[in-house]
């Protein structure tokens, strides 16, 4: 059966794996580093530190290496952002940052609703203030 591929194990493989999730992150972080509300929020200088924190746990998020555990141990979002003040104006700002930069990846309708959808839950349970 020359043409049979098996399907992917899980959302990770089935979107591209590593290439899709490291262009998913970079193309969001070239966006925060000129942003006037985002970029205060990361108290280092250079942001490959957080590109590579937030590639970490979105490929582990979902179902590729287990990197971030084995580095930072469980996520706990909630408490890792407690320090920064997560405001409703912050929150969408993320989300128009992220959809600019998943706009640029062009995946499947379904794969993009799938992962739009996790990121703006995400992005909404993390406003801690005002």
């Amino acid at each position: 059966m020359g043409g049979f591929q098996a399907p992917p194990e899980n959302f990770y493989e089935a979107v591209g794996g590593h290439q899709t999730f490291a262009a998913l992150v970079h193309e969001f972080y070239l966006r925060v580093a000129a942003d006037e509300i985002l970029r205060p929020m990361y108290p280092e200088e250079d942001l490959a530190p957080a590109e590579r924190r937030m590639l970490l746990f979105l490929e582990q998020y979902w179902g590729g290496p287990r990197t971030y555990l084995e580095e930072r141990g469980h996520p706990r979002l909630r408490m890792r952002h407690a320090p920064f003040a997560v405001t409703p104006q912050a929150r969408d700002r993320w989300l128009k940052l992220m959809r600019e930069a998943l706009d640029t990846l062009d995946l499947p309708p379904l794969h993009d609703a799938t992962l739009w959808d996790y990121l703006d839950r995400a992005a909404h349970s993390m406003v801690n203030s005002g």
